[in-house]
């Protein structure tokens, strides 16, 4: 590990050890800080699955009773009966923290005064009727999926950005820190033992005069 370029000096040793225990320490908190993120990443993958899976299983019954209700009714009556939407759909939208990363929230506000079938009843069938009613509670998990899924996507940038820098003070930073403190731990030691032998001999000029 290539050491940092510094003069070996008992200034410089001490601004490293400073140095070397704020990096240790800042290493600590980003593991720390990495572990609790996965932990996090992990509830919401299994909570973005629970929700993909139920929506994706209504969607399909949806379809599947749209399907039905269009071979049922004359394709110019379907058309017309959902040609203009009756309802619609606000969005309340914040931010929340998960471990300092900032992620969305959304909550949708549904007006009550909206009408949920935007045709005459005697016109389509009842497939039609539940495709029109499961869809309208699906919105709101669509809407939280859609929540979730971009929170773990911003959750799994940070892990990995957090990652990068534990790695870069691990496996960089800290070795290279302790390899120059080492070095000028050495290099003062020699200098002392040089010292030291001149005064031995100085000493020994002396006395032999």
């Amino acid at each position: 590990m290539a050491r940092l370029n510094v003069n070996p000096t008992r200034m410089e040793l001490r601004r490293l050890k400073t140095r070397l225990k704020t990096a240790v320490r800042g290493h600590k908190l980003l593991k720390d800080k990495s572990d609790e993120m996965i932990r996090q990443f992990s509830a919401l993958i299994k909570r973005n699955k629970a929700l993909r899976d139920e929506v994706e299983n209504e969607l399909n019954k949806v379809l599947t009773s749209f399907a039905t209700a269009k071979s049922l009714i004359d394709e110019r009556i379907l058309e017309e009966a959902f040609l203009m939407p009756s309802s619609t759909v606000k969005l309340k939208c914040g931010v929340k923290n998960i471990m300092s990363v900032p992620v969305p929230e959304i909550e949708v506000i549904s007006d009550e005064t909206d009408d949920l079938f935007p045709y005459n009843f005697s016109s389509v069938t009842s497939e039609a009727d539940y495709s029109v009613a499961t869809l309208s509670k699906l919105i709101v998990k669509l809407v939280k999926l859609a929540e979730v899924e971009k929170a773990c996507n911003m959750l799994a940038d940070e892990i990995e950005k957090n990652k990068r820098r534990v790695n870069a003070l691990e496996y960089v930073m800290i070795p290279q820190i302790e390899e120059t403190i080492k070095y000028i731990t050495m290099k003062l030691d020699e200098n002392e033992r040089g010292n030291l032998t001149r005064l031995m001999k100085v000493k020994s000029m002396i006395e032999n005069r």
